[in-house]
């Protein structure tokens, strides 16, 4: 992309029109609840960043973030309800998308064919075939993305990979991955209820299913209902199983999954995703294998989540806290690795920096967060088909399973269509 031209970022071309070079870089908030939130805030840390417009479709969020970014910046900034009208804008360079699972594709594909760049949440999507057309849109519109899987921005799992490349763990044969959250069931339902006043609650459904209101499937504890997002296995799974893919050196689909779930816990809770899961992903020479247990936080090695690399000369386990080497033998010695807690800062400073270089190698670009979500929707898949083998051609986008194949793409509410790159 020529710097100059009418497709580079509105403070790109003022640096080359006599502009100085600090002009600041305008970005905007798809969705202020939560992460959304926490980004943009780490974001303009920099000062050389502002933000000029809020959506969201609750009107008592938007006024609550409203008062808070007047606290923050001396900028003027707008105020919207429907996202694209800060799409339609040309003074904004970069949006963050932090609404619900099932938003991300459409206000991600609207975003890149509008030539704006996205910081985008994880899980990508909240289905396979969606991650396929955001990694095509990208790729078309020479977007720069970085996904909110910040662990890539960290240096203790930095050190942890290069240690695991090193060789020192001898042979791995399993990988190990969990998460226990108590957030993740819904034990007592409650009934439904009148949609709050300032909810434009037809916007937040978008292209799902249309369905009453019920507080228990809104804010937060949507992840924990089919058609907005996933449970555990794609709120932390895309985190876990992302540092094990880039332990192991994986980018393509496992060989076969197999897996098993269940509301088993609390079997009357409001929740639709599994309270009680176990996945199993077959590669060449060794398996990772997925458990979360929701409504409980206890867990192996004293973690309610984590990862365990199971080698010949030890184990290693890790988490955001820290990584330690147990030795099976004199092999190597006991070691720990403690966390500074600043990759979050730092990933929204590495997308910063690859914006003003117009460089496409974020920390977590588009494709990985693809990957990662992908397997984590493989694991969801394969447990709501219990007891069944599945493998997936990552080329033909298929199942070996009639039955799998329907969970692969989303049927969109009209007027909202798929998008087609």
């Amino acid at each position: 992309m020529a710097v100059a031209g009418l497709g580079a970022p509105a403070y790109l071309r003022a640096a080359t029109s006599g502009v100085m070079a600090n002009d600041k870089i305008n970005v905007a908030l798809i969705g202020c609840k939560g992460m959304g939130w926490y980004n943009l805030t780490d974001l303009m840390l920099h000062e050389d960043v502002q933000c000029l417009a809020l959506c969201d479709i609750d009107k008592s969020v938007l006024d609550a973030r409203s008062k808070e970014l007047s606290g923050m910046q001396k900028a003027k900034f707008d105020l919207y309800g429907d996202y694209r009208r800060i799409l339609d804008r040309k003074d904004i360079d970069a949006v963050i998308i932090g609404t619900p699972d099932h938003w991300h594709c459409l206000q991600f594909v609207d975003a890149c064919r509008s030539g704006k760049d996205v910081y985008v949440e994880k899980p990508v999507s909240n289905t396979i075939a969606e991650c396929d057309v955001m990694v095509a849109a990208a790729n078309k519109y020479h977007t720069i993305v970085q996904v909110g899987q910040q662990q890539r921005s960290a240096s203790l799992w930095k050190e942890m990979i290069d240690y695991l490349h090193s060789g020192a763990l001898g042979k791995i044969g399993r990988v190990h991955i969990w998460a226990n959250f108590n957030y993740a069931a819904i034990p007592h339902p409650v009934p439904d209820s009148k949609i709050p006043e300032g909810v434009d609650f037809d916007m937040w459904l978008g292209p799902t299913p249309q369905r009453t209101f019920n507080s228990q499937r809104f804010h937060g504890s949507w992840r924990m209902f089919w058609n907005y997002g996933g449970g555990l296995m794609t709120d932390w799974g895309v985190h876990l199983l992302d540092m094990a893919l880039w332990a192991m050196q994986i980018k393509t689909m496992p060989r076969s999954i197999q897996a098993n779930g269940g509301k088993f816990l609390y079997p009357d809770g409001a929740h639709e995703t599994f309270d009680t899961q176990s996945v199993q992903y077959q590669f060449k020479d060794f398996i990772f294998t997925w458990e979360n247990n929701a409504g409980i936080e206890s867990g192996p090695y004293g973690k309610n989540y984590g990862l365990a690399f199971i080698g010949t000369n030890g184990t290693l386990v890790a988490n955001r806290e820290d990584w330690q080497v147990y030795p099976e033998n004199d092999e190597i010695p006991s070691k720990i690795v403690k966390a500074d807690h600043q990759d979050h800062k730092d990933h929204l400073t590495n997308f910063l920096n690859c914006m003003k270089k117009r460089d496409r190698n974020t920390a977590c670009p588009i494709e990985n967060g693809s990957l990662c979500a992908k397997y984590a929707h493989l694991g969801n898949i394969a447990a709501r088909m219990s007891g069944t083998s599945l493998q997936y051609d990552d080329d033909k986008k298929l199942f070996n399973s009639d039955e799998a194949n329907k969970y692969i793409r989303p049927a969109y509410r009209e007027p909202w269509k798929f998008p087609v790159i």
